[in-house]
C-alpha cells in the first residue's frame, strides 16, 4: 500500500536519517514512492524507485534509472555524528561495568533486554545535549551520560546491531523481502530480493576487517571459523542458513558468506497456488498422497523453493500423526502436536558427532508416522529407503532436475540404492526456478509416480501425473 503525503511527512519528521537521505538522493533519481508494504505488481519492475520500512527505524530504497546497469538497494539506517560516537564510547564503558553485575543471559532476546536496561541506567534523557553528570568519582568518572531522545535511539540501534545483530548486515536481517545475502570481501554486497531479484547494495565488508568480522559472525552461529576449519555452516537465531568460507587459501578474494533468509511465517499452499507455483489440482493430489501415507520427494535445483513447498504441504498430514524431522539446520516447520525435531551435531570432538544417517536410524526406533529428513544428499539416502521399506512414509528434498536424474543419483555412488528398491518411493515432484514472461518464477514443472522396476529393460518405470504448461 502506497503511503499518503501526510504519512510520509510524519515519517520524515520522526526519522531524521531518512529525511537527510531523501534530500540528498531526490535530485539524482527523483521522488521515490513510499510503501508500507510492497504490492505484488512491483515484482519484476525493471526501473523501480521505492522506499519501504523494515523492522524498527531502518528503511530501504530500491531504485534503478535507465542509464544504470543494475538495480541499487540502499539501506537507510541511523548513523552517529562524531560527537555521538564519543558519547557512545563513554556509554559502552559504563555498560561493560554494569554488565558484570547482571545475571547471565540465555537468549538473543534476553541480551536485547539487558542492553536496553543497562542503557537506561547509564543515560539520562534531556531536551538539549548538555554536560555529563558527575558521579561518586567526581571529575574522573561520570555516572550518567546526557543524551537527547533521538541520540539515545541512534546509539541503542548501533550498540544492538553490533553486539546482538548482524553488524553491517543488520538491515538485511530486518528486511522480510530478502531471500539470499551474498558477501564477497571488498565488493558491494549483493542480495536476491523477492520483488526485484538480484540487487547491489551500498554496503561492503572491507578487506582489512573481513577476517575479524567473519570470525565474530561465525561465533554467533555456533560454528567458529579458523585457518584450521575454514568452512562453517550454521543457523542464525531466526532460522536463516549461513555458510562462511574463511581462509584465503580456499577463497582467493578473502572471506565470503552466503545467508539464506528464513521466512518467519511458512508459506501456505493457497499462497503457492495464488503465485502459480503449483495448480490446485497438484495441491489436491498431494493432499490425498499425504492423507494416505505416501512417500514424496520434492526435487529441484538450488533456490527453486523445495523447502518452501515442503513446509506448505506438511499440514496435509493428518494432525493425529507423529512427525519425526532430522536436519542439519532447522528449516522444517511442523504444526502437529507430536513433533520430534532432531538436528545433527558436527561441533566438538569427532566421536561426539551425530550425522543425519544416525538420526534416521534412530527414527526407525521411534515409531513415527512420517519421517522428514530436511534434505537428502549422500549415504543417508540408503536409510531413507530402509525406512520406506519398513513401512515408514518419507518426505524429503533432493537436488535433481528430473525423475530420471533422481533415479540415477540414488542408484549411483555414493548412495547405491538397488534399482529394485526404487519402487518404495511413490511420488517425485520436480520444482524449478524458470524465466517466464520476463520474470523469474518458481514452478512445479512435473509430478511423476514411480510404478516399479522393469526386468525386461532393467530400469524403473514412471508415469507422468502432472506437467506444467508455460502457455497456461
Amino acid at each position: 500500500m502506497e503511503m499518503t503525503e501526510e504519512e510520509i511527512a510524519e515519517l520524515l519528521n520522526k526519522n531524521s536519517h531518512l529525511k537527510k537521505y531523501l534530500e540528498k538522493v531526490e535530485s539524482k533519481v527523483g521522488r521515490p514512492k513510499f510503501y508500507k508494504k510492497l504490492p505484488a505488481d512491483l515484482k519484476g519492475e525493471k526501473f523501480p524507485n521505492v522506499i519501504y520500512q523494515t523492522k524498527g527505524n531502518v528503511f530501504i530504497h530500491v531504485y534503478r534509472t535507465r542509464d544504470m546497469d543494475t538495480t541499487e538497494y540502499h539501506a537507510i539506517e541511523p548513523t552517529l555524528s562524531k560527537e555521538e560516537e564519543k558519547k557512545k564510547e563513554k556509554i559502552m564503558e559504563l555498560m561493560y561495568e554494569r554488565a558484570c553485575l547482571k545475571e547471565d543471559v540465555k537468549s538473543k532476546e534476553d541480551l536485547k533486554k539487558a542492553i536496553k536496561e543497562i542503557l537506561n541506567e547509564v543515560t539520562v534523557v534531556v531536551d538539549k545535549p548538555g554536560k555529563i553528570k558527575k558521579g561518586f568519582f567526581g571529575r574522573f568518572r561520570p555516572s550518567k551520560i546526557e543524551v537527547t531522545r533521538e541520540e539515545k535511539e541512534r546509539i541503542e540501534y548501533t550498540i544492538t546491531k553490533d553486539i546482538v545483530g548482524g553488524g553491517p548486515l543488520e538491515p538485511f536481517m530486518r528486511d522480510p523481502y530478502i531471500e539470499d545475502v551474498h558477501v564477497i570481501t571488498g565488493e558491494k554486497i549483493h542480495l536476491v530480493h523477492k520483488m526485484f531479484e538480484m540487487v547491489r547494495t551500498n554496503i561492503e565488508i572491507e578487506k582489512d576487517w573481513a577476517y575479524t568480522f567473519s570470525q565474530e559472525f561465525s561465533e554467533k552461529i555456533g560454528s567458529p571459523v579458523s585457518e584450521g576449519q575454514p568452512i562453517a555452516d550454521g543457523t542464525l537465531p531466526d532460522g536463516s542458513r549461513v555458510n562462511i568460507i574463511y581462509s584465503k587459501d580456499v577463497s582467493l578474494k578473502g572471506p565470503t558468506m552466503t545467508i539464506r533468509k528464513f521466512s518467519e511465517t511458512p508459506i501456505s499452499v493457497t499462497q503457492l497456488i495464488k503465485w502459480g507455483t503449483m495448480s490446485a489440482g497438484i495441491a489436491a493430489y498431494l493432499w490425498l498422497c499425504l492423507q494416505y501415507g505416501r512417500s514424496i520427494f520434492i526435487c529441484g535445483e538450488t533456490a527453486s523453493g523445495k523447502t518452501t513447498t515442503t513446509n506448505a504441504i506438511i499440514p496435509f498430514i493428518p494432525p493425529d500423526k507423529k512427525i519425526f524431522t532430522a536436519e542439519n539446520t532447522p528449516e522444517i516447520v511442523v504444526p502437529h502436536p507430536v513433533w520430534q525435531q532432531l538436528l545433527t551435531k558436527t561441533t566438538g570432538p569427532k566421536e561426539g558427532h551425530v550425522e543425519l544417517e544416525d538420526l534416521l536410524l534412530a527414527a526407525l526406533r521411534s515409531r513415527p508416522d512420517y519421517i522428514i529428513p530436511g534434505e537428502t544428499r549422500g549415504i543417508e539416502g540408503r536409510v531413507v529407503f530402509q525406512a520406506m521399506q519398513t513401512g515408514h512414509p518419507v518426505i524429503t528434498t533432493f537436488h535433481a532436475g528430473s525423475v530420471t536424474k533422481v533415479i540415477q543419483r540414488f542408484t549411483g555412488h555414493p548412495i547405491n540404492v538397488p534399482k529394485t528398491f526404487m519402487d518404495n518411493l511413490d511420488v517425485v515432484l520436480i520444482q524449478m526456478a524458470v524465466e517466464w514472461r520476463g520474470k523469474k518464477v518458481r514452478r512445479v514443472i512435473c509430478v511423476d509416480e514411480i510404478e516399479g522396476y522393469n526386468r525386461e529393460v532393467d530400469g524403473i518405470m514412471a508415469r507422468r501425473a502432472f506437467e506444467w504448461n508455460p502457455a497456461d
